[in-house]
């Protein structure tokens, strides 16, 4: 029974992550992908996403530290973080991504720096509701091998 109710609780949380509009399809073609040879394989996307994530962001905020601001490097690694949140799903981040790099492309540097906050913002809020998920889907896996 506890089983049942876990697992109403996962898709509860997957649904809501659709309906909030933070995934996009790419996400369940992900899914699609995973299998009895591979049962982690989006937790293990997912897991590559945020560690190569969280370096382009720290990277692209150092970089935004010094003068005069690289803007052709700043728009190459959001241009990179665009193409990770773009093939794993993670809707939130890629249009955070897309507005970034269009105040980039104005040379505005006052609103670029916001921009970069507010996609910081966006990548740690799709962190945080991400990780919960996957920690209780691996509960439940290993819950259910016993």
């Amino acid at each position: 029974m506890e089983s049942k109710h876990v697992h109403e609780q996962i898709a509860a949380m997957r649904q809501s992550f659709f309906n909030e509009e933070v995934l996009n399809e790419n996400f369940s073609q992900l899914e699609q992908l995973e299998g009895k040879d591979n049962p982690n394989f989006v937790e293990e996307v997912f897991t590559m996403y945020l560690r190569d994530s969280i370096a382009f962001l720290e990277t692209i905020e150092e970089a935004m530290k010094t003068i005069p601001i690289d803007s052709i490097k700043v728009d190459s690694i959001l241009h990179q973080l665009k193409g990770s949140s773009a093939s794993v799903g993670a809707n939130k981040v890629l249009k955070e991504v897309n507005k970034t790099r269009q105040v980039l492309g104005k040379g505005n540097l006052e609103r670029t720096k916001a921009s970069i906050l507010e996609l910081r913002k966006e990548y740690d809020s799709f962190k945080a509701k991400l990780e919960p998920y996957f920690q209780l889907k691996q509960a439940n896996s290993m819950a259910q091998e016993k």
